[in-house]
């Protein structure tokens, strides 16, 4: 995988890309502005993640090394300080988003606690056999229930490979965070891949983005662009999906559409 070095500094890399552009894989559609508008997140009563938030991960078909390496080093890199000379620091912008339980009732003065994220099970579906083409209603609560096996104390996430669409990607959103329709919603997180779907509505900022888009092109700092615009794209999902995970949460209601940290702290994710 390389060496200790080389590994920090393309989380350094990988961790301006998402401090800068938090909000690139979420934030189209909505007529918000974050850079004229003001922003005031709100809680409103529901819960949000906290202590430690369990992953479950389905690769759904066939996803490669690089994919899975660079998503599992990002997930690790949240509570894995780098020397003090690499900035930003993956885990400084983690805590912002461990700032907002200073909104819960009985929340105690100073510094909030710790979240930890880690992948407890993972599970590779390279058969594609529920098709190359999941929808929300057909496909994503069996998915979740093969993953899961009904464990509710661990946050599913379902990550699609090239050539797999799922549905309310790429049209506005390159991940989400969503709840089941059945008759005990529970969170999940689905993981669009941008190489061959729509690498410029998704795979900016390290492909040119569609006419219009302004920003630079950067290079990936994994060498892998789907990889690392799928990593910016769930840091977007599990931000929102940690702050208010049943959709009755901390979140800012300005826009037709109630949109989490991620999509309102766009290119500073700053407290709100």
């Amino acid at each position: 995988m390389g060496s200790s070095s080389s590994l920090s500094t393309r989380l350094l890399a990988l961790a301006l890309s998402v401090s800068l552009l938090f909000t690139s894989s979420s934030g189209h559609g909505h007529s918000w502005d974050p850079y004229t508008d003001k922003a005031k997140m709100i809680h409103h009563d529901g819960p949000m993640l906290t202590g430690n938030v369990k992953l479950a991960l389905m690769w759904y078909g066939d996803c490669g090394k690089d994919i899975k390496n660079t998503m599992r080093n990002f997930i690790k890199s949240l509570e894995l300080p780098g020397k003090d000379h690499l900035q930003p620091q993956v885990t400084r912008w983690w805590e912002v988003v461990e700032s907002y339980q200073a909104m819960m009732p009985g929340a105690k003065p100073g510094k909030s606690p710790k979240i930890k994220v880690e992948v407890v099970k993972q599970l590779t579906n390279k058969s594609y056999k529920h098709g190359k083409v999941l929808t929300l209603q057909a496909h994503i609560s069996i998915l979740i229930e093969e993953l899961t096996k009904g464990d509710t104390n661990v946050l599913p996430v379902i990550v699609a490979a090239r050539d797999v669409s799922i549905q309310g990607l790429c049209n506005g959103k390159c991940a989400d965070h969503l709840l089941t329709e059945d008759p005990k919603p529970r969170p999940y997180i689905i993981v669009g891949n941008p190489e061959t779907e729509c690498p410029e509505e998704c795979g900016w900022p390290f492909v040119p983005a569609k006419p219009g888009s302004k920003g630079p092109v950067l290079k990936p700092p994994s060498g892998n662009m789907a990889a690392d615009a799928m990593v910016i794209a769930f840091a977007s999902a599990l931000a929102d999906a940690v702050t208010n995970p049943m959709e009755n949460g901390i979140y800012h209601e300005n826009s037709a559409t109630p949109m989490g940290p991620a999509a309102v702290c766009k290119g500073i994710f700053g407290p709100g």
